[in-house]
């Protein structure tokens, strides 16, 4: 009877692991499924918010893990919203350095230099490193801030390729998730009131903002 008892646990148990196992191969499979299912906006559907327009308030951590909280930046005055790919983009870092170059032109005219992208912080570190970035860097965790900029986009399969082999971007690890999606690297310059009062938006990444546009801008909103 004992062993009956005991041979009917060992069946029991194995059982339940199998069971176990069954339950969360189901919850990969269809987590992967709605992630290839999902469908996202291509580089040409993305047209980010026009000028005019209010900036949706956002928090976010930046390489330090510290929050940044835009409605406590723009007490200060103007912020600059630089959306970018990531450390390893080339074009990413050569416009971020050229930011950084003028970073004091900036902050004496009045404006708060910020940039966005999807990059958990310890890639925000690499960036830094890269570009010698002193401005505040945020992480966009699921492409929240992106969104609300309608500047997200999936990017093409042979883009992809380029971007995660070539380049060595990995997407799927250095982002909150697996659907490997990009910001278009825009610009906004947001007033104190939370109004978008200029940008600078091109499907075309190698296409960025100035310095002297945007020291053009901060200057005329003293006024």
């Amino acid at each position: 009877m004992l062993r009956l008892y005991q041979k009917t646990r060992v069946i029991n148990r194995q059982y339940f692991t199998g069971m176990k196992k069954t339950a969360f191969s189901l919850i990969f499979l269809l987590s992967a499924f709605y992630v290839a299912g999902q469908s996202y906006k291509k580089v040409n559907d993305a047209h980010g918010l026009p000028v005019g327009a209010k900036t949706p308030l956002f928090s976010a951590l930046d390489a330090d893990s510290n929050i940044f909280v835009l409605s406590d930046a723009l007490k200060e005055g103007p912020v600059v919203l630089i959306f970018y790919r990531g450390y390893w983009c080339p074009v990413c870092n050569k416009h971020l350095g050229k930011l950084q170059d003028s970073l004091n032109l900036i902050k004496q005219a009045g404006g708060r230099l910020i940039a966005v992208s999807p990059e958990k912080p310890v890639f925000l570190d690499k960036m830094a490193e890269k570009t010698g970035a002193e401005y505040t860097l945020l992480y966009d965790e699921g492409y929240k801030i992106a969104d609300a900029f309608d500047v997200t986009f999936k990017p093409k399969k042979t883009e992809l390729f380029t971007y995660n082999v070539v380049l060595g971007a990995k997407l799927k690890k250095t982002h909150s998730d697996k659907s490997e999606r990009l910001p278009i690297p825009a610009t906004f310059i947001i007033n104190t009131d939370g109004t978008i009062v200029w940008r600078q938006f091109d499907p075309d990444y190698h296409n960025r903002s100035n310095v002297s546009d945007i020291l053009k801008v901060l200057e005329s909103l003293k006024h």
